[in-house]
């Protein structure tokens, strides 16, 4: 018997990008990282790239990359934001799925994905065919090869997807077994119907025959496995998963079975903490053990084609039990928060978003006409400039599409109408109607992306178009009262995220405060040139005046603005930004105000504000949220920087006082005791940047933690920590023979040690690891011969290895 397995992970995040900025913006429930997607990327996406394998004391025999070894696919719109947020981790995804290429018969790890996880049964015909094409395209760019597969957002299905997938070329995909309702063998008259009692045998592959004499082979993963692995702490344990695992084959079974199952793939590490490392346990245990044969479907599919066909159930999907009503009404599938919520608002929202989309779709079509060869076909290879946004790429895009050659506002215009078609896909993203409520902020995303689409509408499309949509999403209704309804929520948590070019220009003229941009400059998606700059600073002040062009680096519409903002004291702003652009007004203003601010006539200032620019409405708030965040911290971090120093002061002053009471046995008072903290955490971060380390200091400084009973538990002093030992790490990769430098990053994590945090030493390790494999064997060779620095070395590098937890008797090579 023959025993194949699989696993598979659907790895997705729903985009979080602000759709006026294409970025994440700081995210604090995700804290102490900067957004979600950074944390999940910490806590599953990166571990599953270097997966540790432990002997039985929890050292470390091995590191692995999980996605070689399971199939697996991204969404792309979260492998867009990791090329740029990630590139490491985004790198060794894509050398995975090369690597499982030549483990797996020439068959990759990875699958495409319908591009934006829209339910396609409720997608009209069009979008459909899009994100089926996108998906392809995305998965082209990115792994260099066409998808043999395309997992299907939510497993949600219909025949018409099928057709079109199979006409594109895609040669399968994976369903939950509860989505077949019929099957036979081929070549049998007969169909046996599936229900409780009689289900699909998924240990085998399915073809489904489709009305244009096409077909699709259909996967269904192993359900009781699968939900057990998702929902019941299978993964607490690899040797217990991997037992598991081998209770889905049927013994007796003399046919080849392949074990599958299916999961979010934010379960090995981000819902259930280790699980990247279960999941490695697990496949190492079975493979070594020769239990099973790992792969993966397009190698299986070669191996052993289906010889069963099988009828689905359309409008299903795997996570809601009522079809696909989960994305339409108020099925009762919610996330399990308030059991005093409904999810009526459901079914209004996607309402309005379907009249908008076709409201967007016939202006779209209409309009398009006018400049391009066939909108819908311009629409489809669109992802081109999507994947590689740049101007230029813009131009070459619109010479192959457009009719004729267009001015520069006709390019505008057309790269609004595609932009808009981009924008109403992305707000029928799966997630905004997942969870529970309406002013939730998978809901509220979406809605965002239908005001970025309505606002790129503006002077093509008709008239009162955001009005009739605010309309329609009053029928939403909130399940917190005072938030009301759709139309409420859109004015108070969308509306004020809108990004037009004036807002990004007072962006640039408040951060310029702080910032020295270059002439020609990006921010998020704008390029912004300065023609004429002025900056000035006194003790109680700064002032930043200028001309600049800001430009749309998507639709590459553009305006120019002049600007004048100032500060007062650490956090007073005040500023104006006008269209405004005349030179000769300019330089007037120019001279009056920096005469004023000359001569420290601040309320003068003011009212030349007001007058060039009729009013200093502009404020700190005018920033885009990380610029905002950053200029605060700055502000913040000068005033703790003082306060921390006066700790320092009063502890150096206080010691001597409490060595005493401290040798009498007398308790300290705990207010003393306070000012140790911020001292001695202010000393940690004063050892690590130094260039040599004082032992006796250091000895000296561990002395005094533990005397006065302090923790170095702070996330802010755990990070800086390890990020300067990440970095003295990463330097020794590149110069391994650097023993001064080996031997401080030993001490560093002797002191870790020594004040005992928990330090998070997962890219520290992967960064020895490389080294054991690569630069030790060289120098074992160096020792042998007789060189003493090479001993030396070496004795160093076992030392750091012992503290960093790793068997070296298994990941060096021996003598």
């Amino acid at each position: 018997m023959e025993r194949f397995l699989c696993i598979h992970g659907h790895f997705y995040q729903p985009p979080r990008e602000n759709p006026w900025l294409e970025a994440v913006e700081i995210q604090d429930s995700a804290a102490p990282y900067h957004d979600w997607n950074q944390r999940i990327t910490a806590e599953c996406y990166a571990p599953n790239s270097a997966a540790r394998i432990l002997d039985g004391d929890q050292r470390i025999l091995n590191i692995i990359s999980n996605y070689a070894r399971i199939s697996f696919n991204f969404g792309p719109t979260l492998l867009s934001w990791m090329e740029k947020a990630s590139p490491d981790v985004y790198q060794a995804i894509l050398d995975a799925d090369r690597q499982s290429i030549e483990l797996r018969s020439g068959h990759g790890a990875a699958i495409a994905q319908v591009y934006n996880h829209l339910i396609m049964p409720l997608a009209n015909t069009a979008d459909k065919r899009t994100q089926i094409i996108w998906g392809i395209r995305d998965f082209e760019h990115r792994f260099q090869r066409f998808p043999e597969g395309m997992w299907l957002a939510e497993t949600a299905v219909d025949l018409e997807t099928f057709e079109i997938m199979a006409e594109l070329g895609i040669s399968y995909t994976i369903l939950e077994p509860h989505q077949a309702t019929a099957f036979r063998k081929i070549g049998d008259e007969n169909w046996t119907e599936t229900d409780r009692e009689n289900g699909i045998d998924p240990t085998r592959a399915y073809v489904c025959r489709l009305g244009s004499q096409r077909s699709i082979s259909i996967f269904f993963y192993n359900g009781p496995i699968s939900r057990t692995v998702a929902f019941e702490k299978l993964l607490a344990s690899g040797e217990t998963f991997a037992e598991r695992l081998i209770t889905g084959f049927t013994e007796g079974n003399d046919e080849p079975q392949l074990l599958n199952i299916a999961t979010d793939g934010e379960t090995y590490g981000h819902h259930q903490k280790f699980g990247d490392m279960a999941l490695a346990y697990a496949l190492n245990h079975i493979e070594s053990n020769h239990l099973a044969r790992l792969t993966n479907y397009g190698e299986f599919l070669e191996l052993h084609p289906a010889d069963h066909e099988v009828q689905i159930h359309e409008q299903t999907s795997w996570s809601c039990s009522h079809g696909v009503e989960r994305w339409k009404g108020n099925c009762g599938c919610n996330s399990g928060g308030n059991t005093q919520w409904n999810q009526e608002w459901r079914a209004p929202l996607r309402s309005a978003l379907d009249w908008l989309r076709d409201r967007l779709a016939a202006e779209f079509s209409k309009k398009g006409k006018k400049y391009l060869k066939d909108p819908w076909q311009a629409r489809e290879a669109y992802i081109g400039v999507i994947l590689q946004q740049d101007m230029e790429k813009s131009e070459m895009f619109l010479a192959r599409h457009c009719s004729r050659e267009l001015d520069t506002q006709e390019k505008i215009i057309t790269m609004k109408l595609l932009e808009m078609q981009r924008q109403a896909m992305l707000m029928f993203t799966s997630c905004g109607w997942f969870f529970d409520e309406l002013s939730g902020i998978e809901a509220v995303q979406v809605i965002q992306y239908a005001c970025r689409a309505v606002q790129l509408a503006e002077g093509i499309a008709e008239q009162g178009l955001e009005k009739a949509f605010v309309e329609r999403l009053k029928q939403a209704r909130s399940n917190i009262t005072e938030y009301g309804d759709g139309a409420t929520i859109y004015k108070r948590f969308v509306l004020p995220t809108r990004v037009d070019l004036t807002k990004v220009g007072a962006h640039y003229a408040f951060s310029s405060l702080f910032e020295d941009y270059e002439e020609r400059t990006s921010i998020f998606c704008y390029a912004v040139a300065s023609e004429e700059k002025t900056r000035l600073a006194s003790e109680d002040a700064s002032l930043a005046l200028g001309r600049i062009h800001v430009a749309s680096e998507i639709t590459e519409e553009s305006d120019k603005f002049s600007f004048c903002v100032v500060r007062f004291g650490s956090h007073d702003f005040k500023g104006g930004v006008s269209s405004s652009y005349e030179k000769t007004s300019y330089d007037r203003m120019r001279e009056e105000l920096t005469s004023a601010f000359d001569k420290g006539l601040y309320t003068e200032i003011i009212d030349l504000i007001d007058r060039y620019f009729d009013t200093h409405n502009y404020s700190l708030a005018s920033l885009f949220r990380d610029e905002q965040r950053k200029i605060l911290n700055l502000i913040i971090d000068k005033n703790l920087e003082e306060f921390n120093e006066t700790y320092e002061r009063m502890y150096e002053h206080s010691r001597p006082l409490m060595e005493f009471v401290h040798d009498t046995g007398m308790p300290l008072p705990r207010t003393v005791l306070i000012v140790a903290q911020p001292a001695l955490h202010a000393a940690v971060k004063k050892v690590f940047v130094r260039e040599e380390i004082d032992t006796e200091a250091v000895q000296r400084l561990v002395e005094h933690i533990r005397k006065w009973q302090v923790k170095i538990d702070s996330s802010e002093t755990e990070f800086f920590m390890r990020k300067t030992i990440e970095e003295l790490m990463h330097q020794l990769t590149i110069q391994p023979d650097d023993l001064r430098l080996m031997i401080r990053i030993q001490k560093l994590l002797e002191l870790a040690r020594d004040i005992q945090t928990e330090m998070i030493l997962w890219q520290i390790q992967n960064n020895y690891y490389k080294l054991a494999q690569t630069a030790y064997r060289e120098q074992q060779l160096k020792a042998r011969d007789g060189d003493q620095t090479a001993a030396t070395w070496l004795d160093t590098f076992n030392s750091i290895g012992l503290m960093l937890a790793f068997n070296m008797g298994a990941i060096v090579p021996a003598d």
